[in-house]
């Protein structure tokens, strides 16, 4: 390469980066300036695409800063590492660990078996000042849903929920609205079983309003009313979801449900008696049904549509996308990519606004999207937005090779498309407050595995920035990795229930730092403050 070639590819990147650094600058400006202040949702979009600029610019980088071991899983939600099944919360904003609170030792009966953070509602005038801050939601196992400060671990609210089942499952049926407690699936005692006795309760279901906490109601999914076979329910987006060992699954609204056979209503701490009555006496009307393989089953896209299997095992990896409003398949509905793999691919609705979908292979991620039928408003098809493709060789699946000399050399078998020393896909994830898609792909090298997390632009698929995990990628191993705002987390699964969790942090500067000293800082300063020895 000539020096002029060289000049002038270092004053193209010069002005590149001067572009972006005057853009960040100018945004900076126009918001010292107050011109963002009369929308707190403009502020804050201005801000996350500020954010997004860092990011992804090519001087930033996302440095390996501490890892840490636990023997319990752990879980991350909205910059808060949680170890010892909650009961420690860490800071992973901080650049060295920062334990939030501890809770005490407790038996095996009081250990908390699942969680939701609580975040306060925006325009809502709330009856406690603590409403207005962070809570997370915990389910006992001897049944208590408590609500803990998500910064000191303090008890805010405390109910006791009916002793008669074990509830041990929290979701959203509305996010940050409604919040659903499930029990296990309820079990005759071997002696009742033995004495003859029908099993008829299969699951209890309780239902909050949060923020402030309100009781909806207590539903009972029995044998009775939901028929044999029952293996699982939800309560989602309003919708009452049962499923059914055979693959069939049943949609029913709550609200009519709630309307229509709600005993008795009462406030939480006011004594309350049922006098042995069951709510639902009748089966209520069915709002819809289908039947899909191992009850695959989503609802999403604009219009609604509807994402199943059909229930044959030769059809397993085969998608169908069909209108919820009269069970029509969507025109080029048929999603196959034919894998010849150990892993299935699998598919989603996008999480952001646009109703797309996407659907994720070993080596192939397409980003699809529904439109009208020309001349056919009332019908639509599956059209591909955008595709992502892992860097691969390619001739890595070709059955038939030439060497130097001329001679054909046959293989005996192909390739599988997940082969570990190909690139492949394992992770796709959504950043919804910089509007990026993360993919995580691995590559087996030797007895190592190298994985990278990638950011795509959400609306065209175009690669912004990769980063390189420093670990070891062990394909047989859980893995999960956040990406949030600043950090990437990676939280690994070894055997005999050993969790590793690894903290990345966003580094804007070029200078170099001694960065095995501050790791070691941080791992010895964290293990000493939990009073672990690794």
């Amino acid at each position: 390469m000539s020096p002029d070639s060289v000049a002038s590819s270092s004053a193209k990147s010069l002005c590149s980066s001067a572009f972006k650094i005057h853009n960040v600058c100018r945004r900076l400006t126009r918001r010292s300036h107050g011109f963002y202040t009369k929308d707190a949702g403009v502020a804050h979009r201005k801000n996350m695409g500020i954010l997004r600029m860092l990011v992804c610019q090519e001087s930033t980088k996302f440095k390996h800063v501490w890892t840490t071991h636990s023997t319990s899983p752990i879980a991350y939600e909205r910059g808060r590492i949680y170890f010892d099944n909650y009961r420690c919360c860490v800071s992973s904003i901080a650049q060295e660990p920062r334990i939030l609170y501890q809770l005490p030792p407790c038996s095996k009966s009081e250990k908390i078996e699942d969680a939701l953070l609580l975040e306060c509602p925006l325009g809502e005038t709330l009856p406690s000042p603590s409403d207005y801050k962070s809570s997370l939601a915990v389910l006992t196992a001897h049944n208590w849903l408590l609500r803990l400060s998500a910064n000191t671990g303090e008890i805010l609210e405390k109910i006791y929920l009916p002793p008669y089942c074990k509830f041990r499952y929290l979701s959203w049926d509305t996010p940050q609205e409604i919040m659903v407690v499930k029990s296990a699936q309820h079990k005759l005692p071997a002696a009742a079983q033995q004495a003859g006795i029908q099993q008829s309760v299969l699951f209890f279901l309780a239902v909050f309003r949060v923020l402030p906490l309100k009781f909806i109601g207590m539903l009972e999914i029995n044998k009775k009313i939901f028929g044999n076979n029952v293996t699982d329910v939800a309560v989602s987006h309003g919708m009452l979801i049962v499923m059914y060992s055979v693959g069939l699954v049943r949609l029913y609204s709550f609200q009519s449900i709630s309307e229509q056979f709600t005993e008795q209503q009462f406030d939480l701490g006011c004594k309350c008696n049922w006098n042995g009555k069951v709510g639902i006496v009748d089966t209520p009307p069915l709002l819809f049904e289908v039947s899909s393989l191992e009850n695959s089953f989503q609802i999403g896209g604009y219009p609604w549509h509807y994402i199943i299997t059909p229930n044959k095992k030769k059809h397993k990896g085969v998608f169908h996308i069909c209108a919820l409003k009269d069970n029509a398949l969507a025109k080029n509905g048929v999603q196959d990519m034919k894998c010849c793999s150990l892993e299935p691919d699998w598919i989603y609705f996008h999480p952001d606004t646009s109703g797309r979908i996407i659907h994720v292979g070993p080596n192939l991620i397409k980003v699809l999207k529904l439109k009208e039928i020309e001349n056919n408003k009332y019908q639509q098809e599956i059209a591909e937005d955008f595709v992502i493709m892992a860097n691969r060789q390619n001739n890595a699946n070709n059955s038939v090779t030439v060497t130097a000399s001329g001679r054909v050399v046959k293989k005996r078998f192909n390739l599988l498309d997940d082969d570990p020393e190909q690139e492949t896909f394992k992770i796709v994830d959504y950043e919804d407050e910089l509007d990026l898609l993360s993919v995580v792909a691995v590559t087996q090298i030797g007895a190592d595995g190298k994985a990278h997390l990638d950011f795509h632009c959400n609306e065209h698929g175009i690669l912004l920035k990769s980063i390189p995990l420093v670990e070891s990628w062990d394909v047989t191993y859980n893995h999960e990795v956040y990406f949030d705002r600043d950090i990437v987390l990676h939280i690994e699964q070894k055997p005999n229930r050993i969790f590793i969790c690894y903290l990345y942090q966003m580094f804007c500067d070029s200078a170099e730092e001694d960065e095995h000293s501050s790791l070691e800082k941080a791992e010895k300063g964290f293990c000493k403050k939990r009073g672990e020895n690794f």
